[in-house]
């Protein structure tokens, strides 16, 4: 409870900075029409351009992304991945991106779509404990608003570190669904591993994932969707469960404290059999 309400608080006074900051930034015209005003932006830390265009990288250099791709963006966020794609999709592709919070998918639909018709948002009400405790539908449910295979390519950055273990199942069995033979999907993760489990104590670790809950892994037990983490070893069993191709590629993010890593979080690329 002290840690939700501290919490609160730091949120509260960053908002009020990033207002001021936003009344600033429209006075002089220094933010451009695809950029959220600060006060809006709830996707995680980092810079909202640079944050979009180091995925963007990754997309294309470890989950091989195309321009003529269709592609899926399953928690987009107010459009930090979709915005740094604009000038690399080709007007043929096809972007969809669905979120749970009403306000992301609204700026999108509202400054993406209009200037770039192929990049579609839509609205999933889905409950999640800390990003919308009112959704109507559980995510164990939830059937992904799109026919069998229609995507080359699928991404999730930070929606799995925030799900109970029943969720991510839904999710990865969704995928599979929609992705065309041959699809692939790059997904963020916090995994946990012989290396990881040495190193979350230490200083250098931004989470100490200590507390199992219900097949999970999370840092704060009063709010277990802000961060959670699973066994590496049981997300690839669960991959190969579902019928994607064994031995996805993986490479380990800096969270835990590595020095080295091609990213903060854990990244797994997996591939549909063709």
């Amino acid at each position: 409870m002290i840690n939700q309400t501290l919490r609160r608080s730091r949120s509260l006074l960053k908002k009020a900075y990033q207002q001021t900051l936003d009344t600033g930034e429209r006075l002089l015209g220094l933010r451009d029409a695809l950029t959220p005003p600060r006060s809006m932006i709830f996707v995680g830390a980092g810079d909202y351009k640079e944050v979009g265009e180091h995925f963007r990288t990754l997309f294309i250099e470890l989950g091989g992304l195309k321009p003529t791709d269709q592609v899926l963006d399953i928690g987009c966020g107010i459009g930090r991945m979709a915005v740094p794609l604009v000038n690399y999709l080709a007007p043929t592709a096809r972007y969809e991106g669905f979120d749970i919070v009403k306000s992301g998918i609204d700026w999108c639909q509202q400054h993406i779509t209009p200037r770039y018709p192929n990049f579609r948002f839509q609205l999933a009400d889905v409950y999640n404990s800390h990003y919308q405790p009112t959704g109507r539908y559980p995510a164990t449910e939830y059937q992904f608003p799109f026919p069998d295979a229609q995507f080359d390519f699928i991404f999730l950055t930070s929606v799995f570190t925030h799900m109970p273990k029943p969720e991510l199942e839904n999710y990865i069995g969704q995928i599979g669904r929609v992705l065309k033979p041959g699809g692939r999907c790059l997904a963020t993760f916090f995994l946990l591993d012989e290396e990881s489990r040495r190193l979350m104590p230490s200083p250098r670790s931004r989470y100490n994932l200590q507390y199992e809950l219900d097949g999970r892994y999370v840092a704060d037990l009063s709010d277990p969707d802000i961060c959670t983490g699973f066994d590496k070893q049981y997300v690839l069993d669960l991959l190969q469960q579902k019928g994607f191709n064994p031995a996805p590629a993986f490479y380990p993010g800096t969270w835990c404290g590595r020095l080295e890593g091609k990213s903060f979080q854990d990244i797994l690329v997996f591939q549909k059999p063709a």
